[in-house]
């Protein structure tokens, strides 16, 4: 990596972020689909299930479906010939930061480690080495006053501060905005990483906002509890970002979304610390401040401390899934589930595309007797059943509870599915689907290894237009990329990921070999906004749990309104005057100081 100023820091703690993962892609740095000796797609690391194992089927599927010839390899640039600009300086916040011993660091590589998150632009952007406006000092806060003395420093020495939790945004809310002159601090909360307390007779747990996910779940778990919030970013997502991007779960179902298991939180903004008085589960006193706070997006200011509900461990945890002969009859399936309310922790439904993927990416079997038993599962499907190939979709779901609750919940499903045409899949390809889901987000680093770009996004919608908004956002897709000029066929499918009484979250998943385009990035831009335009269209939301950052912003007027934008560009201005958190997301409020909200 090549910069051309001299590096300056003090006190720089040993982080995860630069130690274990990714510079230029998905998760950890040992951990990634590749082709080996024989031609095959296997998975390196030992940290998935799927680790170590070979897929012998996938090669095929990526070759075919997408056209890929894996001959073409789109190799990305070295991380030595990377170069990152000067920072913006100014000697006065340094002084301050030195002054009052808080960790910072100026370095290239660090700056660029928190300078992203992870949507198609991102990834691009790195792997040709196109850096963009970057940070220019990143600060790791030891305290909640270690936080407030920082966006002091800021107000006093005018800079700007964008928070950074797992760095999993994929909604660009990390950019640093190319219009911002002001010193810009990155405020890395990887330090304030403590559970601070278990309260077991009100079944409620005190945590720091930089604490990860999956450390925040297996430190409960040896205690006996659980949280249950599993996003498919848990190894990487911190419990600040859930709060700031109104995140959900794969189990909202029996747990809630993270609204719903907020129970008290700190929130230190420019003008001071936001909390409430007491931590009981429910108040009335006016609007709730929390909802203000939740999917904030580091517009106002930064969680620092959050009290949420826990849940003592389940009994049993199993594994469940269902074959439907078409998408139709799955959704109508997963409809009556919601209106009898006996939805499992978690319940998906992946289209015909999707439940192909997840076949071409079963691991090779060792045994006879495993292979015989897939092969005869096929033909009872096909052959007997008379389920049409190309329409066949399949959906997993995990139970959670007592085992008398366990064994209810998956016989009252087991008996339901049957009156949609839907077979019993079987434990093992329930748990095989359920957990794929997080190794799957690597393929995308595959793809872009020939060629392939590709991204996910989400949306809310009511269970009367799920059908309608799937078919035509899909259809959409797929001709949208012929009129762009992609020459090869696309990955245009969706899943139904979460359940509610009057709807569903849709996930859309979208890929293209953007050989022989002169910009594939700006094509695939052209693709998705249309795609948004016709989800909103089509009834859909602007996003269900990824949030809005800057890359849905020019959706937000449709979404809130004129008077609903006014609202925040209000708590804004009040809240936050000079500007300081400048991140840009969710509205635009432009310049510093002096700027006229």
């Amino acid at each position: 990596m090549s910069a051309s100023y001299q590096t300056i820091e003090h006190d720089v703690p040993q982080s995860y972020r630069d130690k274990i993962l990714k510079w230029n892609g998905w998760g950890y740095t040992d951990s990634q689909f590749t082709i080996n000796k024989d031609g095959h797609v296997t998975f390196t690391g030992d940290k998935y299930d799927i680790s170590g194992k070979v897929m012998p089927h996938f090669r095929p599927w990526f070759e075919n479906y997408l056209g890929i010839d894996l001959n073409y390899v789109s190799p990305a640039q070295k991380l030595s010939d990377v170069v990152i600009d000067a920072p913006v300086e100014n000697e006065d916040l340094i002084d301050f930061l030195k002054e009052n011993n808080i960790s910072f660091s100026n370095s290239a590589r660090i700056r660029l480690m928190r300078a992203h998150g992870h949507t198609v632009h991102d990834m691009v952007n790195l792997r040709e080495g196109k850096i963009p406006r970057l940070p220019d000092v990143v600060v790791w806060p030891k305290t909640e006053q270690e936080i407030v003395k920082i966006i002091e420093g800021a107000m006093s020495h005018n800079c700007a501060i964008i928070p950074i939790g797992g760095g999993t945004s994929v909604t660009n809310a990390l950019d640093t905005p190319v219009t911002e002159k002001r010193a810009v601090i990155s405020m890395d909360m990887a330090l304030l990483d403590k559970i601070l307390w278990i309260d077991r007779e009100n079944l409620t747990c005190r945590a720091q906002a930089g604490i990860v996910g999956q450390s925040l779940e297996r430190q409960l778990n040896k205690k006996g509890f659980t949280c249950g919030h599993e996003p498919d970013s848990i190894e990487f997502s911190t419990l600040g970002g859930w709060v700031s991007t109104r995140a959900s779960g794969m189990k909202k179902n029996k747990y809630g979304n993270i609204e719903d298991l907020v129970v008290h939180l700190n929130f230190v903004c420019p003008k001071g610390i936001i909390q409430k008085q007491c931590q009981v589960p429910r108040i009335s006193s006016g609007p709730d401040i929390h909802q203000i706070i939740l999917g904030s997006e580091g517009t106002f200011g930064v969680v620092s401390e959050v009290t949420i509900k826990i849940f003592p461990l389940p009994e049993v945890k199993r594994y469940g899934s269902f074959v439907f002969p078409n998408f139709e009859n799955g959704v109508n399936f997963f409809r009556e589930v919601a209106s009898r309310r006996i939805q499992p922790a978690s319940l998906r439904l992946m289209d015909n595309d999707q439940f192909v993927m997840g076949q071409a990416l079963k691991v090779a079997s060792d045994s006879w007797w495993a292979s015989l038993k897939s092969s005869v599962s096929k033909m009872y499907i096909t052959s007997w059943k008379g389920f049409k190939v190309d329409e066949i979709c399949a959906a997993t779901c995990v139970y959670e509870g007592s085992r008398e609750e366990v064994d209810q919940q998956e016989d009252r499903l087991n008996k339901l599915a049957a009156d949609f045409h839907g077979i019993v899949g079987g434990e093992e390809n329930g748990q095989y689907g359920y957990r794929l889901t997080f190794a799957i987000a690597y393929l995308r680093d595959l793809g872009m290894n020939h060629g392939v770009l590709g991204e996910s996004f989400e949306t809310s919608v009511p269970w009367d237009k799920v059908l309608s908004l799937c078919r035509n956002v899909k259809e959409l897709m797929r001709r949208e990329a012929k009129a762009q000029g992609v020459k090869h066929p696309v990955l245009a499918s969706c899943r139904v990921t979460q359940v509610y009484d009057a709807g569903a979250c849709v996930y859309f998943y979208f890929g293209f070999n953007a050989r022989g385009l002169s910009n594939g990035l700006q094509v695939y831009d052209r693709i998705e906004t249309a795609a948004r335009d016709e989800i909103i269209a089509c009834g859909g939301s602007i996003s269900h749990h990824h949030g809005v950052g800057k890359i849905r912003k020019q959706w937000m007027l449709t979404t809130n309104g004129a008077v609903g934008i006014a609202l925040l560009k209000a708590i804004k201005s009040e809240l936050d005057p000079a500007n300081i958190f400048a991140n840009a997301n969710l509205i635009d409020i432009i310049g510093s100081p002096h700027c006229k909200l």
